[in-house]
Formats: structure tokens, C-alpha cells, sequence
């Protein structure tokens, strides 16, 4: 019975210094910092429905789908680390339907405007739409 009350005592004094741990690392200042610059729980098709004024979704021959295709352009949308993907992808709609190339880079941060380059150097001809993020990082 003696081992059992230490053994308790034991198990709710870890218990203790775990919660406390725990209640000091979560109210942090870093560690809100860090959630912060998580990416946001927008999905890129949430960008497409709030920016786009054309058809959403349309879909090819071959059964791909643009983002988002106007009059003028095929669109599409992508956060700023997939440039090249987006690249390619909106060469390929523009060839496809007969519009202009476009892509919607989605800015997690001021520093994505080294994406931005990338794409102007790669292709002029590509017309760049500049999204901030909801969670954008000044």
C-alpha cells in the first residue's frame, strides 16, 4: 500500500511538471510566432472561388481543368513556392484554349516576390496576378 501512495504521488507530481511544461511552451511568444507563419487554412481552390471572374474548374478534352478561365486568360492558381509548376501548367490551358498564359501566385510573405522573378525571367508573356495570403507576413 506504501509503494502504491509514492508510486501516485510519483505519477501526479510528473503529470504536474508535464502540464506546466506544456502551458509555459504554448504561451511563448516564438511559438505563436511559428503558427502564425504556418500557411493558412485557405486551400487554393478557396483563392480561385474569391478572385476568379470567370468559369471556375473548366474542364479540357483531356480532362484537365483550368483554374479559372476569362475571356482574355486561363489562369492558374498556385502558392508562390510552386512557380514552375504553375508555369507549365498555365502554357498548357493557354495552348489548349486559345487564351492568354496567366498565373494567381498566392504570397505567403514578402519574400515570395523571389517566385515572382522567377516566373518574369522564365516567361514575359505570362501575366502575373499577385494574391496575399490571409496570413500574409509583412
Amino acid at each position: 500500500m506504501k509503494k502504491l501512495k509514492k508510486f501516485i504521488g510519483k505519477l501526479i507530481t510528473t503529470a504536474i511538471i508535464i502540464i506546466i511544461s506544456t502551458l509555459i511552451y504554448f504561451s511563448n511568444d516564438s511559438f505563436n510566432d511559428k503558427i502564425y507563419q504556418q500557411p493558412d487554412n485557405y486551400k487554393e481552390a478557396d483563392y480561385v472561388r474569391e478572385y476568379c471572374s470567370g468559369e471556375i474548374e473548366h474542364v479540357l478534352e483531356d480532362k484537365t481543368r483550368v483554374d479559372c478561365l476569362t475571356d482574355e486568360y486561363a489562369i492558374e492558381f498556385d502558392y508562390a513556392k510552386k512557380w514552375a509548376e504553375s508555369i507549365g501548367q498555365s502554357l498548357y490551358y493557354s495552348k489548349m484554349t486559345g487564351k492568354k498564359p496567366a498565373v494567381a501566385i498566392i504570397m505567403t510573405s514578402f519574400k515570395d516576390e523571389k517566385y515572382i522573378d522567377r516566373i518574369k525571367k522564365t516567361d514575359e508573356n505570362i501575366t502575373i496576378f499577385k494574391i496575399k495570403s490571409k496570413n500574409y507576413i509583412e
